[in-house]
């Protein structure tokens, strides 16, 4: 079975961001980048089902600037055979990224893409169920167990009144959710490893792929200041301003 997992290049999760001087992005200049961590733990879950021997092989992909072939190379240090990197300077939106992973995946034949539930940056949660959409795969989303039983992919998700196992008919679609697994650090070895295998550069024009945009973004602006709490002297006054005040009851 061959894996297919997209990537994403993000900004550290423990960098604190802010918005450019023109307020139309988020400024990245001089921020440290990383593998988006729900993408992270679905090349984990790659590379485990192939100690596993569920899997053959882990093919790693993004679709964004060439500085994101950084984040391919520790994914590759981390345990995938190789990398697809299509190069655009274009900040895509779902759909676009999600046709260009299935033009991938019908030129690789693979059987399973294990993709990030969502990514921390735009936190739309749609990739996924867009893919398996383009693609007419059957699709679990928010896992948080994967296992191969014969010619059927077992996932245990996560839903709002528990958790729900289904099977799937492969190819599949799975997006990671954050208690599927802990990620693995690179070591060493593997990290110079890396940076001898094979990394495919491609660009959008390569697929027959119609890419735009649906929106238009006019403004970003930073969350509101939040204020500082008070003291009340009583419960009265307590209720007084949650009804008056907050007009919460």
């Amino acid at each position: 079975m061959k894996v297919l997992v997209p990537v994403k290049r993000v900004v550290d999760a423990n960098v604190k961001v802010r918005v450019n001087a023109d307020n139309t992005s988020v400024d990245t200049a001089n921020l440290k980048m990383a593998i988006n961590p729900f993408c992270e733990i679905a090349v984990e879950e790659a590379v485990r089902l192939k100690e596993a021997g569920s899997a053959s092989e882990i093919v790693v992909l993004s679709v964004g600037p060439k500085a994101a072939q950084e984040q391919l190379r520790t994914a590759l240090a981390l345990g995938a055979d190789r990398a697809i990197h299509i190069e655009t300077d274009e900040d895509l939106v779902p759909l676009s990224i999600a046709k260009l992973i299935h033009a991938v995946q019908q030129k690789e034949q693979a059987q399973l893409v294990i993709l990030g539930k969502q990514s921390i940056d735009g936190d739309n949660n749609q990739t996924g169920q867009m893919l398996a959409a383009i693609a007419k795969m059957p699709q679990a989303t928010f896992a948080s167990e994967v296992k191969l039983d014969g010619d059927k992919l077992v996932v245990t998700r996560e839903i709002d009144g528990g958790l729900q196992t289904v099977n799937l008919s492969l190819p599949a679609v799975v997006t990671a959710d954050l208690r599927l697994n802990e990620p693995r650090y690179a070591k060493l070895p593997n990290i110079m490893k890396a940076k001898r295998k094979p990394l495919e550069s491609l660009t959008p024009a390569d697929f027959d792929v119609t890419l735009k945009s649906h929106q238009n973004i006019i403004k970003v602006a930073s969350p509101a200041e939040r204020s500082g709490g008070i003291m009340v002297g009583s419960v009265e006054e307590l209720v007084e301003k949650l009804k008056n005040e907050a007009k919460v009851i």
